[in-house]
């Protein structure tokens, strides 16, 4: 089934998930990327990795990627896993709240697809489940896939997701610091129950959010508001989370990316942006209780989602 030599290479965008109140139903897509190639050898398994974490990361079966390229074929009914060598170079910090594994789990998913005879392949429906079952939900695997702002949630058939265009204006600033907070505790920190005046609150926010992000991005600030995971989650990152308050003072939509503890600044135009460097410069020196350096990076919104560089072909030996 799989030909000797076939490759396929692709380029997969970072992600936010729960952008301001959009908790657990809003991904966007972020312009920083990880390549991966895949070639079919005859058998076994090979890897050239190199950048962001590459030296933790397992180097068999259990790379993520690779399980990932399992999962697709078995939902294709191939139980086959073929020889493969993995190259990969990572550019997006692991544990940081930038989608860094639902980057992995969508080029090994869509890497396994294009390999994959034609009669064979995945729509893109079915490819969305695949990915989203693997990370437990869609926030971060849909804007990697599709692009732009990405709407997500569940029904009976399984997930849903619909990309959304955004304004030409919004420019992402990620602040990331030195240490990593895992997203099992992050998660763990959050309450069973919110009061119902704070569930509102972040409806009506969400919408708005929508609202100017495709049409008016002079309403960032508001409607970047949260109270339904920021607040809970702030003890796991201290240094993010004075961050993140000492920026919305100064009028700037700044949140926690995904589970955290990068912080994101959702600015209104590029003097917006520049001010955004310019506030984390003076805001964020260190931590109070041991020293916190930050790498901070102007980014663009991705539109377009992960990308197949090079369709399959056939490397000559």
């Amino acid at each position: 089934m799989f030909e000797i030599g076939q490759r396929v290479a692709l380029s997969v965008p970072a992600s936010t998930g729960n952008v301001g109140p959009g908790y657990d139903s809003l991904g966007l897509a972020l312009g920083h990327y990880d390549d991966l190639a895949v070639t079919v050898l005859e058998d076994g398994l090979e890897f050239e990795l190199h950048g962001e974490g590459s030296e933790a990361v397992p180097r068999d079966a259990d790379h993520l990627v690779v399980r990932a390229m399992r999962a697709a074929f078995r939902a294709a009914g191939v139980e086959e896993l073929p020889g493969l060598r993995l190259e990969a170079t990572n550019r997006i910090p692991h544990g940081r709240g930038m989608g860094s594994s639902a980057t992995a789990v969508v080029g090994g998913v869509l890497a396994a697809n294009a390999l994959l005879p034609a009669d064979r392949a995945l729509d893109d429906a079915r490819l969305l489940q695949v990915a989203a079952a693997m990370e437990g939900h869609p926030d971060n695997v849909a804007p990697s896939l599709y692009g732009g702002l990405v709407i997500s949630w569940a029904d009976a058939a399984g997930w849903r997701s619909v990309p959304v265009a955004v304004h030409e204006d919004v420019v992402p600033v990620v602040a990331i610091p030195d240490f990593e907070v895992p997203t099992r505790l992050a998660r763990s920190l959050l309450p069973a129950q919110v009061p119902h005046h704070d569930a509102a609150v972040n409806a009506g926010r969400t919408a708005l959010l929508v609202e100017a992000m495709t049409r008016r991005p002079d309403l960032l600030l508001p409607a970047t508001e949260d109270r339904l995971h920021q607040p809970y989650r702030a003890a796991a990152m201290p240094p993010s989370a004075r961050l993140m308050r000492g920026l919305r003072e100064r009028g700037l939509a700044a949140m926690i990316s995904g589970a955290g503890p990068t912080v994101l600044v959702l600015a209104a135009g590029p003097a917006q942006a520049r001010e955004a460097e310019r506030a984390v410069a003076e805001l964020a020196p260190g931590g109070h209780d041991h020293p916190v350096a930050w790498r901070v990076l102007r980014l663009r919104v991705d539109g377009r989602g992960a990308k197949l560089e090079k369709h399959p072909q056939k490397i000559q030996g």
